[in-house]
């Protein structure tokens, strides 16, 4: 006679054929964010492009471009946003 209990591969198979398409499907959709995502969701590539427009700012200061007063309202304006 055929036993018919639930034992552990009757009765969790169901979970081991979803983890076998979900754990995938999920690596290749994290690889995707990860690959795709752009400087400005995390806030590294923001940050840099300000130092850069400071640089920029305190080089044309330096070669009196600009005045002092004007330096001082956009460096200002660069760090408070």
């Amino acid at each position: 006679m055929m036993d018919y209990e639930m034992g552990w591969g009757w009765g969790f198979g169901w979970i081991w054929m979803i983890l076998l398409w979900l754990v995938p499907i999920l690596l290749v959709l994290a690889a995707f964010r990860y690959l795709f995502a752009g400087k400005g969701r995390t806030g590294i590539g923001a940050r840099q492009d300000d130092d850069r427009a400071l640089a920029i700012l305190e080089e044309k200061y330096a070669r009196g471009e600009i005045g002092r007063e004007e330096f001082m309202q956009k460096r200002d304006d660069l760090k408070g946003g």
